[in-house]
């Protein structure tokens, strides 16, 4: 069961009662998706390139609160945006539409987001002419693609609720997606993961942390 909760900065999150944990940060799930994911991760990632496309792999789609800020982002300044999330528990349309996400975009992302919701989980569907969106409902350890993509976004539930998906040998699945240039970035930077990620030959850069953490994490791959 899902709980909606308002955070600190007045956005809403839900709290997984399975896990045991939010979905989004108690100190403003707005302000860290876009800190952590929007700001560290896609845009940093799009200034490194030349061509106005960008892919994204997102290790727990969740709430769609990250995919909907990145879809809006490269709508408004015409980048081709290829995403593909990860998720083993889908949520409902029906608890998606509780969060009230659909005041940070535009009405027509929102529309094109949630009219093709369902139609996304294992199928790519066209969004609009930018944007192409494909949630792969399978685990981590699961997943399997043939693409390589510029940007990762790794937002699982935290490593004390949910250890499986931190392990060296997850991230060094989870990094193999990533091209050589590409941008891993994630709210969390234990010690364990900088050096999982080293390892995958990314160099680490740390970076302040979102409302309430010091620090974040994110990492370019390295030819």
């Amino acid at each position: 069961m899902n709980i909606l909760t308002k955070t600190a900065d007045g956005s809403n999150t839900l709290f997984n009662e399975t896990v045991g944990e939010h979905y989004h940060s108690s100190n403003g799930a707005l302000q860290e998706s876009k800190h952590v994911f929007l700001e560290a991760g896609l845009k940093f990632a799009i200034a490194q390139k030349d061509e106005n496309e960008i892919s994204v792999l997102e290790v727990g789609f969740g709430t769609g609160l990250n995919f909907i800020l990145s879809f809006a982002h490269c709508e408004e300044n015409n980048i081709k945006l290829d995403y593909t999330g990860i998720e083993a528990f889908p949520l409902s349309k029906e608890v998606m539409e509780q969060t009230g996400y659909e005041e940070y975009v535009s009405s027509t992302v929102w529309q094109n987001f949630f009219s093709k919701y369902d139609d996304a989980l294992n199928n790519k569907q066209s969004l609009s002419s930018y944007c192409e969106l494909e949630i792969a409902n399978t685990t981590l350890a699961n997943f399997k693609s043939s693409t390589k993509y510029d940007v990762i976004y790794f937002d699982a539930f935290s490593v004390q609720h949910q250890p499986e998906m931190w392990t060296d040998e997850m991230i060094a699945h989870t990094c193999s997606f990533l091209n050589v240039g590409g941008v891993f970035v994630s709210y969390s930077i234990t010690g364990d993961l900088k050096r999982a990620v080293k390892s995958c030959g990314l160099k680490v850069e740390k970076l302040p942390g979102a409302a309430g953490k010091r620090e974040m994490l994110r990492a370019v791959k390295q030819s």
